[in-house]
This record gives structure tokens, C-alpha cells and sequence, in this order.
């Protein structure tokens, strides 16, 4: 009979345990691996304080079970585990009992109230989905019943708020709540001044974790932002209408209509109640390990993420109730049990390495401590915000692959509103995107263009089109940069070189059967495509005589014979339009393909140029009907590349390349996508390696 592992609480921990279980037996039915939960959804309880002051959806911090496991041998059991027989060796839910060889009891925490009169009973907490969002729609309703109160003091009553707990909770919701009353308050048209916000706690400061100069920092930061801090203050009694403090031996009873509880957490009912049977630590109720992570006296019973109680060597603290343990406590029991189960007896012992603490007050300010090995420093406001978010996408990698990063980041960055956001709201998507419709339609029309014109040329009749049209462009740039002109490399100064470049250039003539210079012709048509691009220009300027090359070199920067900018105009500089600058990224390696692939085997030049023909006239229909937009506008910026490394491009065709991007992601309105993209992704996101890989985005 094959062995069963039965992990218990799909949180952080327990998802990655059973993830991990899943990759290394894979190939091995004989091993069944089952997780168990109340809900069909993991929450990112590290973003539950912006959904409850509504700077994200709800939908943001949720990751479904049955997707983050989709195609890997775990079994998603929706159900209550109500206790663990542990001789039995039977887990026993609400719907059904669940047999295993191995359980890992990763059922996470609750909070806890320490026993004080009316905390549970007149508080909101901040510990669940749920709770975040209960909370958010509470304070929506008491702006919108602060809004009808004539009374000012009823209506500032009603507007007072209290956080009890000023830890990595508290204060990140209290930051949360302080940066979204002025939006309310607008929103209303209340005045803040009616609105009060108080931060408790009974430590001598803020965020004890901290060293005390973030420390400082974080309460520096919320006073700025309005909000009183009432320190070595503990909550004795809360009522419906008052919170009772106790601040160094004076008692204060302050009237207050929300109070939100973070004071502290302890382990869940399940892992409380296991502790009776195994050896539990007498606070909080979490389950002493060894050094394997396995409960004391037993070999089958594993306890990770806040449920372990287990102090390093050296350390005088258990194990710090963070994400990062419950991280690394997965992988390592995932292995361990994995050794067993394969009859090993090399258990690995956990020796974690913790990386630093981080605290956001609101989207846009926050403060980090990193360590790296015995490098220790710190960080705030910007690169503390952005150390954050790189640290959620990488978890999110681990758990649901890049659709929920892209989530994430849309959620975080992309969509955000009222400037919420660390990068100040400067990405995010405040233009109506039907107002690109004319853009991707004229930007279709111009490459269908540029294809039809191809095929008038011939570049479907089977001769090579490629020799002369790489070969051109690049005969015309080496006239110019072997011409002298103005060769601007790294460290010389690039305006010094203009003004040499406008003399020599004024006295430079173009003979191609008509002069550049006195305005009898364009150096090369005006193409809007970048296809005809440079390759165009040799028939202005160099001409089939060959007469000497006309214009200038702004730029010409080699980097280590790799890549070379290149910058030029084909006119004398003050007589020159947009239509007559090029620019151009020699590309060692696109140039050595060109020049010794493409150009010598004429069947391949017909093959390419065929290739270019059909994208052209591809990526045109596609953008104009709009259909499949997001990838048309990637091949048309794609393609824009490669002419931008072959013949090079001239400035009044560069618009193409920054509609491309504009069009990525907004340019499906008023378009057949709205029909065809919906039913696309269900048939596509119902693959069985792309649910597997994630290779999707919601």
C-alpha cells in the first residue's frame, strides 16, 4: 500500500509543502498527497489591510486552491478539520475522515484578546478574508451615515477610529486607514478634522521588531499622516461606545465607534487542541518540534509555519511568526517526509535564513530591514516599497507562476487609484481605452500598406529582395560614418560634435541625380514603417553613381564591438526634418546573421522576405478588425526592432514603435477580441499543462 501525507491548512506553509511533495514523487502513484481547508482559496494575509481600506479588490488576495494544484497529484479537500487522532493516525473533518502516514499540521493562527473584558465582543479583527472585508465595508458605511449627521458630535464619534496592536499588522493598517480618509472625506465632503485616528499599544514604541531607528521612523511617518500614538497604554475594557486605557497607571474611557483589534494572534482551535496530545508550548498554543520540524516524540507528525514552536540554537526567541519561516518550514518538511517515505534516515535539519523585516505605511512609504548573510542595512520610503513587492512576486512565482505576479503587479501598480501606490499612481490606467481605437486602426492601415506595396515590388515573386535592401542601407551608413562626419564615442561630448557636424555638413552635396540640399528631394521616401527605412535612403543619397554621401553622424557610440548606436541625418543638420534623421543599433550578432546567413543563401532571402510580407499584411488586418490585438501589437514593435538593427529607422516612423506599446495591453476595445478572447482563454486556461505551468493570466 502506497504512503498518504494529509497537510492541514492551505496558508502560506501548507501550499508550498504540498507543492513541493507533489514535484519530487510525481512519477509516484504509489504517494497520494492531500490538503485540507475551510476555504477553496488561499489569502495573502500580508494584503488583507488593503482591501480593508480599499486600496485593492477583494479578489486581489485571494489564489484559488484547485488552480495553484491544478495538474500536480494533490488532492483539495474543501472541508473543517475538527480533530487529529494521532494514534489512530485519522484526521477527522466536518464531511470525511482522511487516513495518513505522515500529517503536517500547518493550520496558521487566530487572534487573540488575552482575556479583556468586551475585546472580542466590540472589536473587528484583521486575520481573515472575511475580516478585510467586513472591515472595508464598515468604514464605507460610517462615511456615508458621517455624511447625513448634522450633529458634529455624533458625526465625529462616529468618525473615530482605534487600532489596538501598533506590530507589522497595526501599523500597516493604521497607515492603510490614514492615507484613505482623505479620499472619503472628498468622496463625502467631510472635513478631516472631524476624523480621528489613534494607535495603541502597550510596548514603549512602535513596531518592536524593528531596530528603533525604523522604528521611529514608522511612528514619525503616521503622525505625519494624522494619527495619534498612545504608547505603554493597555487596553482593560472595550465597550460598544468606548475603548478603557490604562496609561501608566491613569485611566482613560475615550468614546470610539470602530475599533480594530491586531493586539496579537495565537495558534488556530485545531493546533491548540493537537497541543493537548503532543508537547505544546504553554503560550499561543503552537506545537514544540525538534530540529526536524517534526512534533516531539513523534515521527509522522510535522508542524510548520506559525503553528512551530522551536528555538534555533543560539537564539533565546522560538521562531519568529513570519512569512519567510513559513516559507522555508514548507520546502524543508516536504523533504524531509520525502526522505522517509524513500526510506532515508538523512533528515535535514531547519536552519533557516531570514532576510529582514518590512512595514508599508499606505501604498507609497515604507521601511525595510534587509540582511544579507552578515550584511545588514536599511531601507525606506521607494526601495523599501519596491524590496516588498519583488519579495511577494517571488513567492507568487512559487505558487501560481507568472498569472499571479502579472495580477499582482495590475492590482499593485497598473490599476491603482488615488495615487495609491508607491510609484505615485504615474502607471496606472487612467485613459479610456476606446480613445486608442483610432490609433490601432491607423496603425493597422499603415502596415498593410507597407505590405501591399511589397508585394507590388515583387517581394512575392521569387527573387531576392533582401541583398539590396540590407546591403543598401548599410553601404549608406558606412559612407557617412567612413566620411568623418561627427563620430561621437563614449566620454566626447555630443554637442561639441553637433556643431561640428552642422559645418562640415553644409558643405556636403548629394549626387543621386537630385540634390538633398537645396530641397529638390527627400533623402528617402517618407515611410512609416521603418521597412523601407534606411535601405530606401541609398537611392537619395548614395545614388546609383555613387557620389559622395551627404549629411552627418550625431551619434556613433561602439560598445566593445557588440552594439553600436548609431545616429545620423542625411541633410546638413539646420536643414534637416524629421524625415531625415536615422537611427540605428548595429547589433554585432544581427549583423554577422544578416551579412553571412541571410544575404549568401538567396533562397533563405526569399523565404524572409516572404516572412516580412505576410507579418506586415498579418499584423495589419489584425490591428484594423482588432483581433488577437495584444499580439499583433507585439509583432508590430518586434518587427520594428529588427528593422531598427538591419536597415534603422527614421524619426517620423518611430510613432509606430511607441503605438505598438501603447496597444499591448489597451487596444482591444471596440474590437472582435470582446467576442473571440473570452471563449479563447476558457478553451486555453483548460489545458492540462497550461493550468500546470500557469501559462494564463485571469
Amino acid at each position: 500500500m502506497g504512503k498518504r501525507v494529509v497537510v492541514v491548512g492551505a496558508g502560506y506553509s501548507g501550499i508550498l509543502a504540498a507543492k513541493k511533495l507533489a514535484k519530487k514523487f510525481k512519477k509516484d502513484p504509489e504517494v497520494s498527497i492531500t490538503i485540507i481547508d475551510r476555504n477553496p482559496f488561499s489569502t495573502m494575509l500580508t494584503e488583507l489591510h488593503e482591501v480593508a481600506a480599499g486600496r485593492v479588490d477583494e479578489y486581489s488576495i485571494r489564489m484559488d486552491l484547485k488552480k495553484i494544484f491544478a495538474g500536480r497529484n494533490v488532492n483539495v479537500k474543501l472541508d473543517t478539520v475538527q480533530k487529529i487522532d494521532f494514534d489512530k493516525k485519522v484526521v477527522e473533518g466536518a464531511n470525511e475522515s482522511y487516513e495518513y502516514d505522515y500529517v503536517v499540521i500547518a493550520a496558521g493562527s487566530k487572534p487573540t484578546f488575552f482575556g479583556i473584558e468586551g475585546a472580542k465582543e466590540n472589536t473587528f479583527t484583521l486575520w481573515s478574508y472575511d475580516d478585510a472585508v467586513r472591515l472595508r465595508d464598515h468604514i464605507n458605511d460610517v462615511f456615508v451615515k458621517a455624511s447625513q449627521e448634522p450633529n458634529l458630535e455624533k458625526r465625529r464619534f462616529l468618525l473615530t477610529f482605534y487600532v489596538v496592536g501598533a506590530g507589522f499588522t497595526g501599523v500597516e493598517m493604521m497607515g492603510e486607514l490614514a492615507e484613505y480618509v482623505p479620499v472619503l472625506c472628498d468622496k463625502f465632503s467631510i472635513d478631516p478634522s472631524d476624523v480621528t485616528m489613534v494607535e495603541v499599544d502597550a510596548m514603549p514604541r512602535t513596531v518592536m521588531t524593528l531596530p528603533e531607528k525604523l522604528a521611529n521612523k514608522v511612528q514619525n511617518r503616521l503622525e505625519k499622516m494624522g494619527v495619534q500614538i498612545k504608547l505603554n497604554a493597555k487596553v482593560i475594557k472595550v465597550t460598544e461606545d468606548a475603548i478603557h486605557l490604562d496609561i501608566n497607571g491613569n485611566i482613560e474611557e475615550n468614546p470610539v465607534h470602530t475599533v480594530i483589534w491586531t493586539a496579537g494572534i495565537e495558534s488556530t482551535d485545531i493546533t491548540a487542541q493537537s497541543g493537548t496530545e503532543l508537547e505544546a508550548a504553554q503560550r499561543g498554543g503552537r506545537i514544540e518540534t525538534d530540529q526536524y520540524l517534526r512534533a516531539k516524540g513523534r515521527e509522522d507528525v510535522y508542524v510548520i509555519g506559525d503553528n512551530t514552536y522551536f528555538v534555533l540554537e543560539g537564539e533565546e526567541r522560538p521562531l519568529p511568526q513570519m512569512v519567510e519561516n513559513a516559507e522555508q518550514s514548507g520546502g524543508l518538511v516536504a523533504k524531509n517526509i520525502a526522505e522517509q517515505i524513500r526510506g532515508g534516515k538523512n533528515l535535514t535539519a531547519y536552519k533557516p535564513a531570514f532576510h529582514g523585516t518590512m512595514v508599508c505605511i499606505g501604498g507609497r512609504w515604507g521601511t525595510a530591514n534587509i540582511k544579507l548573510g552578515k550584511l545588514e542595512f536599511n531601507l525606506v520610503s521607494f526601495f523599501a516599497m519596491f524590496a516588498k513587492h519583488m519579495m511577494n512576486c517571488v513567492y507568487f512565482l512559487q505558487v501560481l507562476g507568472w498569472n499571479k505576479v502579472f495580477s499582482y503587479l495590475k492590482h499593485e501598480i497598473f490599476t491603482i487609484r488615488n495615487r495609491r501606490s508607491f510609484v505615485g499612481g504615474n502607471f496606472s490606467n487612467r485613459t479610456p481605452s476606446f480613445l486608442l481605437f483610432p490609433l490601432r486602426v491607423w496603425l493597422g492601415a499603415i502596415w498593410l500598406f507597407e505590405g501591399i506595396k511589397k508585394v507590388n515590388e515583387g517581394w512575392l515573386a521569387g527573387d531576392p529582395k533582401l541583398s539590396g535592401f540590407f546591403g543598401g542601407a548599410q553601404q549608406w551608413y558606412d559612407s557617412l560614418l567612413g566620411a568623418g562626419g561627427a563620430d561621437i564615442n563614449a566620454g566626447s561630448s555630443v554637442i561639441g560634435k553637433v556643431v561640428e557636424a552642422t559645418q562640415a555638413a553644409t558643405t556636403t552635396v548629394v549626387n543621386a541625380g537630385a540634390s538633398v540640399v537645396n530641397g529638390a528631394g527627400k533623402i528617402a521616401a517618407d515611410v512609416t514603417a521603418g521597412a523601407t527605412g534606411a535601405a530606401d535612403a541609398v537611392a537619395g543619397a548614395t545614388g546609383a553613381g555613387g557620389g559622395e554621401a551627404a549629411g552627418s553622424v550625431l551619434l556613433h557610440w561602439n560598445f566593445l564591438n557588440i552594439i553600436q548606436p548609431i545616429f545620423v541625418t542625411g541633410k546638413p543638420l539646420l536643414e534637416s526634418g524629421l524625415e531625415d534623421f536615422a537611427f540605428k543599433i548595429d547589433f554585432n550578432l544581427m549583423t554577422w546573421f544578416v551579412n553571412d546567413v541571410i544575404i549568401p543563401n538567396p533562397q533563405l532571402q526569399v523565404f524572409m522576405q516572404t516572412m516580412v510580407v505576410v507579418m506586415e499584411i498579418g499584423i495589419g488586418l489584425a490591428l484594423i478588425v482588432g483581433l488577437f490585438t495584444t499580439m499583433a501589437a507585439g509583432m508590430s514593435v518586434v518587427l520594428q526592432m529588427m528593422f531598427l538593427m538591419t536597415t534603422g529607422l527614421y524619426l517620423n516612423t518611430v510613432w509606430m514603435v511607441v503605438a505598438g506599446i501603447a496597444l499591448i495591453f489597451g487596444g482591444n476595445t471596440l474590437s472582435l477580441d470582446y467576442w473571440v478572447m473570452p471563449k479563447l482563454k476558457k478553451w486555453w486556461s483548460g489545458i492540462p499543462f497550461v493550468k500546470k505551468w500557469y501559462i494564463y493570466h485571469d
